[in-house]
């Protein structure tokens, strides 16, 4: 006799699909997953699955993960300077979209090409994390348009003057002739070492 799934081997179960295909599975692979054999039981699991927080239908009726995080064991800290004995022990639990994404409703990701915040550690390839309808302040990295143009760079501001400074002393500031619009706050920048 087949043991009854419950709830969070379900969850278990499509979160594993998610992590290894990037993204939602189909009725049928869900019918797979579940270990089912028609989609009205994979509709009673997904409405458990959305009562208990874990999915939600976005606004064109698609499913997607919420509430589900992709944590990672904080195991203790590494000197960069100088070897220090390693002190390892498992703390916390840190979700890397809790610890780079504050507010994900108001948030997306750019690929950055480019060398002109080399001087602030982005380099060409890395993933900058963008929130957008945020104040910039001075010294902010922003995403803004500049006279129909797209840049990412130090958001200055000298009294009435504004203009943008690259991190990258061979890039001139930049001042809009006519205008500038900013896109987003740069809240943080992900380099992937391992491919």
């Amino acid at each position: 006799m087949k043991k009854t799934r419950d709830i969070k081997s379900i969850e278990h179960s499509l979160v594993s699909f998610y992590r290894g295909h990037k993204r939602m599975p189909t009725y049928a692979e869900m019918m797979d997953l579940f270990e089912v054999r028609s989609k009205s039981v994979v509709s009673y699991w997904i409405d458990k699955l959305i009562e208990k927080g874990v999915l939600e239908k976005d606004t064109q009726g698609y499913l997607k993960l919420s509430g589900v995080s992709f944590g990672l064991p904080l195991v203790g800290n590494v000197a960069a300077g100088l070897p220090a004995s390693a002190e390892e022990s498992s703390r916390d639990m840190v979700s890397m979209d809790d610890y780079l994404v504050s507010r994900p409703d108001a948030s997306f990701l750019l690929r950055v090409t480019g060398d002109s915040m080399v001087g602030a550690g982005i380099m060409e390839g890395d993933l900058v994390v963008v929130e957008k309808n945020r104040e910039p302040k001075n010294g902010d990295i922003v995403l803004a348009e500049v006279d129909g143009e797209w840049t990412m760079k130090y958001f200055r501001k000298q009294g009435r003057d504004v203009f943008l400074e690259a991190a990258n002393p061979a890039y001139p500031a930049i001042r809009a002739r006519d205008e500038l619009k900013i896109g987003g706050v740069i809240a943080a920048s992900v380099r992937k070492y391992l491919m």
